[in-house]
Parts: structure tokens; C-alpha cells; sequence
């Protein structure tokens, strides 16, 4: 594949706050360099047996300044954010869902479905580890929830779950946001910028 028209690989959990901020930008930026964009869902819970990390807010001195981040970083932004009530939550009935829709129906309806799930849980409080609720938005989009709720339990969707997030590791990924552009590797929601560069210039 020719480099230039690489599309941007963008990993994330659906507990991540600066997830679901990366994840109401990255296809317009995109767009402006005439890059697609491969959205992965992940379970960072993986990732951290591999780093050792755990989430942000369970780390001492961290916790209560991440709160916080969480707010101002969607206020500077302009993205609704209401704290959650369960944080975090287990991700897999969404990630597993975002996954089968991708396969019935194509990357754009999975990742407006991604949209909607994240804006479910971090504006409206919906608890995304319960697949009668992971199902109920996707109805909410048009699609089937009955089969979106069978579809998740399948062993061939989770084994593609696991088979992604190790893949993931594989290439070095190790939190969400997480932007791989041509080889090159940006963690973080306020990386964007340097994202923004690279897809101009080619470097930094």
C-alpha cells in the first residue's frame, strides 16, 4: 500500500475518557489529509498485565488531578463530558459489538457506533458492560440489537477481540488514545497536534 494514502490507526477503550475526546476528532482530521482512519477497539486491562500501569485514577496523587483533567481537557475542547458514576467499567460487550457491526455492516456504521456508545457512557451515564444497554444503542442507531447482543457472544467475535488487543501490544500500544500514522507512534489525546503535523510534513 502506498504510504501516503495509509489509513490512520487508531486504538482506544471504551472507558477512556481521552479516548472518546480523540475520538470526536480523529476522522476530521483525517479527512483533511485524505487519510482514513482503522479504529480499534482494545481492553487496556490487557494492556496493563503487559505494563504493569493501572488506570489513572487509581494511582495515588493522580486520581483526584485526572478527575479533574477529564473536565477541563472536554470544557477547552468544547466536548460534552458528565464524570461518570462507575469508572472505570469493563469494555468488552462494547468493543465486541463495535467489532460484529464492523463485520455486518462496514467500518462507517461501526464507528458511528463507537461515537454513540462513548457519548452513551461519558454524557448520558450508561453503563457500556451491560450488553442489554450495548445493544439498545446500537438499536438507537438503526441496527438490530438482537443480533448486535447474539452477535457479541459469538466465540468467533471475542477470539477477534483478543486477537486485536495482543496484535495491539504487538505494535508497541500501550494506553488509548493511541495513533500509529505511517510507522510512527502518538499516545494521547493532546498528541493530535503532533499527529496533525506528521500527516503534513511527514515528520517532526
Amino acid at each position: 500500500m502506498n504510504t501516503a494514502s495509509a489509513p490512520i490507526d487508531f486504538y482506544f477503550d471504551f472507558t477512556s475518557p481521552y479516548g472518546y475526546f480523540a475520538a470526536t476528532r480523529i476522522d476530521a482530521l483525517a479527512a483533511q489529509f485524505r487519510r482514513a482512519v482503522a479504529w480499534h477497539p482494545i481492553l487496556l486491562g490487557a494492556v496493563f498485565k503487559t505494563t504493569g500501569a493501572q488506570p489513572l485514577t487509581m494511582v495515588p496523587l493522580k486520581g483526584d488531578y485526572a478527575f479533574h483533567d477529564f473536565a477541563r481537557t472536554a470544557r477547552f475542547n468544547g466536548i460534552d463530558y458528565v464524570r461518570p458514576a462507575q469508572f472505570p467499567i469493563a469494555t468488552q460487550a462494547a468493543a465486541r459489538a463495535m467489532l460484529w457491526i464492523h463485520a455486518a455492516h462496514g467500518g462507517h456504521r461501526a464507528s458511528n457506533f463507537a461515537l454513540a456508545a462513548y457519548r452513551a457512557y461519558f454524557v448520558d451515564g450508561t453503563d457500556l458492560g451491560d450488553p442489554v444497554a450495548v445493544a439498545a444503542i446500537a438499536a438507537s442507531l438503526g441496527l438490530d440489537g438482537a443480533a448486535v447482543a447474539e452477535g457479541i457472544q459469538t466465540p468467533e467475535i471475542k477470539a477477534q477481540l483478543k486477537l486485536g488487543t495482543e496484535l495491539a501490544i504487538e505494535r508497541n500500544v500501550f494506553g488509548s488514545p493511541f495513533f500509529i500514522v505511517d510507522g510512527e507512534s502518538f499516545w494521547g489525546f493532546d498528541r493530535l497536534d503532533q499527529v496533525r503535523h506528521f500527516l503534513q510534513h511527514g515528520s517532526i
